[in-house]
């Protein structure tokens, strides 16, 4: 797999995004990926977990790169982490503007984090809707979810195709980030580890098939 960029959008605010990108970005740099994470959002969560991570491990040995910045500046940024690593992670800000649009529009997949809500699904929509206009793909992460729940079987069934994984309402995902930590590093063996790990792996797998597509799709004009 390629250089990719992925960000994590959702105009609804509270959704869960920083909590996705954190731990996604700590098991993919512990599978072998270089990773990079980019925090747009003005509320600095990210930036945050990642300033505690460095009073842990040190500055410049956190297992990632970190960028934080808005603006102009975002579109050439991302080019420029996206040529020296395999990855890019952005955390884009909680309103379909600006920023988001340019985070939107430099990315090879958005996901979409949403928790099992009637109100959290119609918010989602505005999201959705942009990526369509700049067509790139979209997929859904539904968040802090409990899965007795009716309405959770009822959220899925709307989503179909548009679901890529399931994130339950577990403690310990809001606990790691408190520590500057992801849930496979303080949890390794837990349940919420393994729904991220499972994240991740159909991450990795789907960029992987839409390049194999891509390529495929080349070699027919070439």
């Amino acid at each position: 797999m390629g250089q990719k960029v992925v960000t994590i959008a959702q105009q609804k605010g509270g959704a869960g995004k920083t909590t996705v990108a954190a731990h996604l970005a700590v098991v993919l740099a512990q599978r072998g990926y270089r990773v990079a994470l980019v925090d747009i959002d003005p509320q600095g969560s990210l930036t945050k977990w990642h300033y505690i991570r460095e009073e842990h491990f040190g500055e410049g040995n956190t297992g990632l790169t970190f960028s934080s910045l808005s603006g102009w500046r975002i579109g050439g940024e991302v080019s420029r982490l996206r040529r020296t690593h395999d990855l890019v992670l952005i955390d884009s800000p909680p309103h379909v503007e600006t920023e988001a649009r340019t985070a939107v529009r430099h990315a090879d997949q958005v996901i979409i984090p949403v928790q099992p809500s009637p109100t959290d699904l119609w918010a989602t929509m505005a999201t959705v809707d942009l990526c369509r206009i700049e067509e790139i793909p979209a997929h859904i992460v539904l968040n802090r979810v409990n899965p007795q729940s009716r309405i959770y079987e009822r959220v899925k069934s709307e989503l179909k195709d548009m679901l890529l994984g399931t994130l339950c309402n577990r403690v310990v995902y809001a606990s790691a980030l408190m520590e500057g930590f992801g849930v496979t590093e303080v949890a390794p063996s837990s349940a919420a580890a393994e729904e991220i790990k499972h994240l991740a792996l159909r991450i990795t797998n789907m960029l992987a098939r839409a390049e194999e597509e891509d390529a495929a799709e080349l070699a027919e004009f070439a």
